[in-house]
């Protein structure tokens, strides 16, 4: 691969790991959101079984979202690891601006 198409792919991969990134973090926010609703409407009481259900699904729906972003936010590292890796043996990439942004995106992901 030349040092024009590694670049590129720095730059593709590095963007779907921060955007994976984000995206997990919002749906683990669903999932703390969903929690607080459904133990606000047992703790009231007067909730009807049709909230109740309703609440339980949207909260398993939002844990669901959870895993599958987990699991391709993972691919999606491992692959901007790899070829972070792989960029760094070239001499003529080891000090670009889009080497040094996938490192940052791959310590944002590991956090």
């Amino acid at each position: 691969m030349d040092a024009a198409a590694t670049r590129r792919q720095l730059k593709i991969k590095s963007g779907v790991a921060k955007r994976l990134l984000k995206e997990n973090r919002l749906y683990r926010d669903e999932v703390e959101e969903h929690t607080r609703k459904l133990d606000k409407l047992v703790a009231g009481g007067s909730a009807e079984a049709w909230d109740l259900k309703n609440g339980k699904a949207m909260l398993e729906e939002s844990k669901k979202m959870v895993e599958d972003s987990n699991t391709r936010l993972g691919r999606a590292v491992g692959d901007l690891h790899d070829l972070v890796n792989a960029a760094k043996k070239d001499e003529g990439l080891s000090q670009s601006e889009e080497l040094l942004k996938a490192e940052e995106a791959l310590e944002e992901a590991s956090l």
